[in-house]
Parts: C-alpha cells; sequence; structure tokens
C-alpha cells in the first residue's frame, strides 16, 4: 500500500479509501449490504493496508456509519485509521435537521461520533454546499468543533469551483481552519472537474480525492450498449443511469476494456490506474461488495499506463453537463 499526505496536511492517508455506503441497510438501497455481509470487506481493507474510511451520516440513515464504527473497534486500535464522514443531508424529519447551519453540524457531529463509538473524527466533510446557510457560518462551526477536539481536519465535497475557492478565502480571511480536501465526481467518463475544480486544488495545496472512481460500476463492465444490467446495483440504481449512459460513456468504456485486454488485467483497474494517475489526485474512494474488488483497487497502484495508453483512454471523451451536485 502507497501512503500520502492529504493535500498539504500532515495527514497520511492510504491511496486507496474503502468507501462505505455500500455497507448498512437493504432498506435504504437495494444494493447495501447488511452488517455481517459488510465486515468482511472492512476487515479485508485493513489486511490489505487500507487506513483511510470515508463514510456520512446520511448512508442507511445513520447505519453505514453503526457498522463502520463497530469493526474498526474489533479490527484495528483507532489510532491506525484515518476515519471520514459527511454532514449535510437529513438526518430527522425537522427543519434544522439538515444544512450545514451551526445548529445542525453541532447536533450532527454528536450523532455521528455517538454511532461509530469514537471521540473524534479525523476528517469531517460538508457533503454539498449549503446556499441557505452563510459560508462563514458553516467555517466558523466547523473551526468551533476543531478547537473542542471533536474533528482533526475539514473536507468539502462537490461544487463548483468558484463556491469552493470562496471557501477557502473566507477561511483566511477570517483566520478559519482551511478545508484540506475535495471530494469530487471525478472519473474517466466524466472530465469536467479538470476544467476548474482540480487546477484549483493543485494550487491552493487541497488533496482531491474523487468519489464514484469506477461510475458507479460503470467503468467496471457492469452494463453494456445491448443493456442486461449485470449486478443488482446496476439494476436498480437510478442516479447511475442519469450520470452515465450516454453513447459517449460507452465509447470511453470500451477503451478502458480494450487497454485492460491487451494488459491482462480488469477494466476497473485500468480506470483507477488512469485515475490514479492525474494530476492532484489523492486517493480513489472505492467500494466493495464482492469477493477481489479491494484487491483489484488496490493492485491498480501498481499498474503503470503508457502514454499511448493513456491517449486511447481519453481521446472518446465528450463535454458533459455538470453532473453529481
Amino acid at each position: 500500500m502507497e501512503y500520502i499526505n492529504l493535500g498539504r496536511s500532515g495527514l497520511k492517508v492510504s491511496r486507496i479509501c474503502l468507501g462505505t455506503m455500500t455497507y448498512g441497510s437493504p432498506n435504504w438501497r437495494e444494493w447495501v449490504l447488511p452488517e455481517d455481509e459488510s465486515r468482511p470487506f472492512i476487515r479485508k481493507a485493513l489486511e490489505l493496508g487500507i487506513n483511510f474510511f470515508d463514510t456520512a451520516d446520511e448512508y442507511s440513515n445513520g447505519a453505514s456509519e453503526e457498522i463502520l464504527g463497530r469493526a474498526l473497534h474489533d479490527y484495528c486500535r483507532r489510532e491506525e485509521v484515518v476515519v471520514a464522514t459527511k454532514v449535510y443531508f437529513p438526518t430527522g424529519p425537522g427543519a434544522n435537521e439538515c444544512g450545514l447551519s451551526r445548529k445542525h453540524i453541532v447536533h450532527a457531529i454528536e450523532l455521528s461520533l455517538r454511532r461509530m463509538a469514537i471521540d473524534y473524527v479525523d476528517l469531517y466533510q460538508i457533503h454539498r454546499l449549503d446556499a441557505q446557510t452563510p459560508m462563514d457560518e458553516t467555517l466558523e462551526a466547523l473551526h468551533d468543533l476543531i478547537k473542542a477536539g471533536k474533528i482533526r481536519y475539514i473536507g468539502a465535497s462537490s461544487m463548483r469551483a468558484w463556491e469552493f475557492a470562496k471557501g477557502l478565502y473566507m477561511a483566511d480571511l477570517l483566520g478559519l481552519t482551511r478545508f484540506i480536501s475535495m471530494q469530487n465526481h471525478y472519473n474517466l467518463v466524466y472530465r469536467e472537474e479538470e476544467r476548474e475544480m482540480v487546477p484549483l486544488c493543485i494550487a491552493e495545496g487541497v488533496g482531491v480525492i474523487p468519489w464514484s472512481p469506477l461510475a458507479r460500476g460503470f467503468l467496471a463492465g457492469n452494463t453494456s450498449r445491448r443493456g442486461g444490467d449485470s449486478t443488482l446495483r446496476a439494476r436498480t440504481d437510478p442516479f447511475a443511469h442519469d450520470l452515465y449512459y450516454k453513447e459517449e460513456d460507452f465509447a470511453v468504456a470500451e477503451r478502458a476494456l480494450l487497454v485492460a485486454s491487451r494488459r491482462g488485467v480488469s477494466s476497473a483497474q485500468v480506470s483507477l490506474a488512469w485515475l490514479l494517475g492525474r494530476p492532484g489526485v489523492t486517493c480513489a474512494i472505492v467500494g466493495a461488495s464482492k469477493p477481489g474488488h479491494l484487491e483489484v483497487a488496490v493492485d491498480a497502484l501498481k499498474l503503470e499506463l503508457s502514454e499511448d495508453e493513456n491517449g486511447l483512454l481519453e481521446e472518446m471523451y465528450r463535454p458533459h453537463p455538470t453532473l453529481g451536485f
């Protein structure tokens, strides 16, 4: 396993992060694995040297955090791992049980800590931008949680580059804690982040930790032009169909399969290797629901693509509208 500083912070994370949206309750999403089926993947991740785990209070209405917390408690020491979670989406029916107000952030972190049975979160991320709450209120609340010892670092997720830039300069202006990471939508079939967000992150020393590096399975060969999705998630995840499945997306996925066949590896491995080789990318947040998924992700770190191979993968890409936020 390779480890790297997250942004310009001193926090060291594995270049593969295990995303735990897949673990929780099938009542939340049909393709989600219950706890007894989830724990082996968390254990395997630790065995492979993965020290970075990403969840969110929204996932399975908190059950993902609970499962992750219990597994880490049983399988490792707290200081061995970097635990990341997120805040923004509703955690209850009340008007103040969502968003990025001081009230909700302070309430949400307490719930997350309780669910995971830990004293602090290493990386606390705003899951989306809250247009109804002033940015300075959000930043001050997060800064106060760092001073209180509830969180160690803060990160952000999908938003426009100018919005993220505003958050960075406002933190500097007010003397508040800066975001050290951006968890954005970025993969071989969705590269719009290369236009502004990734260059901004590189210039500002912010680590890029993309979500959906395999396009929710699209780049792992879970579907084809002829239809007949091969996995339960591909068949029951309408959000994936909103993001991908265009003609140009299939053209890119077919190039990944072509390069993979020439190398004797999987298209998932090729797609991850491409992403991990992009400028500014710290690590990829991968999901795992079947034996071998994590091994493929870790093996992608060993795969070095040639300039010609990267050219083959990239030349079929066509611009997309903003997707994922």
